[in-house]
Parts: C-alpha cells; sequence; structure tokens
C-alpha cells in the first residue's frame, strides 16, 4: 500500500463524515423527534404485542430463532416489561416536545401515544391503578372512555 493509497483513506472517511453531517443539519427538529416518537411508538406496540398477528405471515424470520431476543419471547408473546419502558419514554419525548411540535404533529403523538397506552392495559393481567400506568407519570390517567348511554327515544 502506497503512502498515498494510506493518506486517502482518512480523507475519504473525513469527506463522508462532513456529507453526513450536512445531511443531519439539514433535517429540522420537528422531524427528527416526531422521527424518534415514531420509532418508539413502533417498538412499544411490537413489545405489547399488537403486531402479533404478524408473527405467523414471518413464521421463519430471524425473531423467531431460539434466542433472538428483542422484544416478544419466542412465542411471540408481549413484554408488557419491555412496552413500560418504550411507552414511559415516549410519553416524556411527547409531553416535552409538544410544545414545540405544534397541535398537528402534537395531537396526532398523543393520539398514538394513548392508544399505546390502552393496549397496555388491556395487556395486562392485572392492571395498573389509574395513573400508575405508563406514561401516566407525564399524561394523567388514561382509561378506556365509557360508551355514552343511547339516546332516550323521542316522544310523540
Amino acid at each position: 500500500m502506497s503512502s498515498e493509497d494510506h493518506d486517502r483513506a482518512p480523507r475519504e472517511a473525513r469527506t463522508a463524515l462532513a456529507a453526513q453531517t450536512r445531511d443531519i443539519a439539514e433535517v429540522g427538529a420537528v422531524e427528527i423527534i416526531t422521527t424518534a416518537a415514531v420509532h418508539l411508538m413502533s417498538a412499544a406496540a411490537v413489545a405489547v404485542g399488537l403486531a402479533d398477528h404478524l408473527a405467523d405471515d414471518l413464521a421463519d424470520g430471524p425473531a423467531d430463532e431460539p434466542g433472538a431476543g428483542g422484544l416478544t419471547d419466542s412465542a411471540g408473546h408481549a413484554d408488557l416489561d419491555e412496552a413500560r419502558k418504550l411507552i414511559t419514554a415516549l410519553a416524556g419525548l411527547i409531553t416535552a416536545a409538544a410544545p414545540d411540535l405544534g397541535s398537528m404533529h402534537a395531537r396526532s403523538l398523543r393520539d398514538g401515544l394513548r392508544s399505546l397506552q390502552l393496549a397496555f392495559r388491556e395487556a395486562s393481567l392485572v392492571p395498573d391503578e389509574p395513573g400508575a400506568g405508563p406514561g401516566e407519570k407525564w399524561t394523567g390517567p388514561v382509561l378506556p372512555s365509557t360508551p355514552s348511554p343511547p339516546p332516550a327515544p323521542a316522544s310523540a
């Protein structure tokens, strides 16, 4: 290897790093925060068991191999301990970032968070007390909405 080849490798690495830094600098904070929230939501959905129906379609994937680890066990059961951590982190991120995200982004993220919190509550064998569920430190208690009673028949 010549000294020119030896010098070229670090130079190319620095050029690639500079290009990556420029790419990151072009992405706005709202997009980065939203992307992080979507990743947390996706991982939490898998951990809660909302993706269990996919396990049948992907029967021979790497997640099904013994000892593969991850958010579900080898039988595809939810890992609520992992889900709790992910949902709590998501709630903290959304709560802290909401003023900067704007109502459109914050509302859709809060809706997704609420859906995950309700799915967690439904999947739990022993439900948490109201206010003690994942992320409820940040969001307040999340309980299923009770259906409204049907309207009284109109009198003739």
